[in-house]
């Protein structure tokens, strides 16, 4: 791809930064096209995610519905898709991908799992005429956009900051949830910059208060992000367990092992403070504190071979083993009887 790379060693394992960037084109994908028909085997710009996504709603009115929840800091529509036959009162997840701009196999799973929802698979059809799934495509919009054309490696948003020429916010530290104590910067050109204060961003902003006014329903939040093989649940910020901890472990432990079920690929579970790193301010601790019981992290593939860079190769098989575990999860939120 034109770039050179560069490894250091970092709070986070086997992180690397880019040290020359240039335009990316990946594959036969050209970033400014937003005709291509999905592919099980290609990573798409925002322009086409965008496009296929609209495309998805207009052609499945009874299944789904396209939310507007905000605008990001360069102005862009966030969208969200609500996915799930119409009836009374259901249980609901929400799922959102892309919140780290060079995680693309992220967003990839997330077309992967509106692609392959209703009718293709009975589980998941019986999953979505009784439960619904609100679907955030691309989180950071901006900072992907800006992943594709002009830093691959490129991890934050993309605001202004006050008296720094440094941009972005990192949207994971940016949720008010212990804000701004462990493994978040207060420095604007860290990668881990939280912000000005708690939901300073525009995209930060949007996702809590859509979640805030659905509460009564959503019963289990997903965030998908890459890389290290791995399903992590709260506490990030804290060693303390949560209340429900063995309950979060065994449904992790289910979801690890339905994972292994298709090719073998090992991934570890437990507290995301325990098992990765500590931090603060990040989206599945502020859910389960909002009362989401079942908030889970999960990191893609790979253990670091490839790293944020995985090939296209990876995206079927990424994609296929990580729709066992949301459907493990699924049918366990499905049965649960409160």
């Amino acid at each position: 791809m034109g770039l050179i790379l560069e490894y250091i060693p970092e709070q986070e394992p086997a992180i690397f930064m880019l040290v020359q960037t240039r335009p990316v084109a990946v594959g036969n994908n050209q970033h400014g096209t937003n005709n291509s028909p999905f592919s099980e085997n290609s990573y798409y710009s925002f322009i086409q995610i965008s496009a296929w996504i609209a495309r998805i709603a207009k052609k499945n009115p009874k299944l789904v519905s396209r939310i507007h929840i905000g605008n990001t800091f360069e102005n862009r529509p966030m969208y969200l898709l609500k996915v799930g036959k119409p009836s009374g009162l259901k249980k609901a997840i929400f799922m959102d991908c892309g919140i780290h701009a060079r995680e693309w196999i992220s967003p990839s799973f997330c077309q992967w799992f509106l692609k392959e929802t209703y009718g293709k698979d009975k589980n998941m059809t019986d999953i979505l005429d009784n439960m619904n799934f609100y679907v955030l495509p691309v989180f950071n919009i901006d900072g992907y956009i800006w992943s594709w054309t002009q830093n691959r490696l490129w991890r934050k948003n993309r605001s202004t900051i006050s008296n720094s020429s440094c941009v972005g916010v990192d949207l994971n530290r940016n949720f008010n949830v212990a804000w701004g104590t462990i493994d978040a910067s207060k420095k604007p050109c860290d990668e881990t910059y939280c912000g000005s204060s708690a939901e300073s961003e525009p995209e930060t902003r949007a996702v809590a208060t859509f979640i805030r006014k659905q509460l009564s329903s959503i019963k289990a939040y997903l965030t998908m992000h890459s890389y290290s093989q791995m399903i992590l649940f709260p506490y990030g910020y804290s060693y303390e367990k949560t209340m429900n901890h063995e309950e979060l472990n065994e449904i992790a432990k289910g979801a690890v092992e339905a994972i292994e079920s298709l090719y073998g690929k090992k991934y570890r579970h437990g507290t995301s403070a325990a098992t990765i790193y500590p931090s603060s301010g990040c989206s599945d601790d502020w859910t389960y504190n909002q009362g989401i019981k079942y908030s889970f992290t999960f990191e893609l593939r790979d253990k670091g071979k490839h790293g944020f860079l995985l090939p296209e190769s990876e995206i079927k098989p990424t994609c296929e083993e990580i729709m066992l575990a949301v459907k493990f999860i699924a049918n366990y939120i499905l049965n649960l009887t409160d």
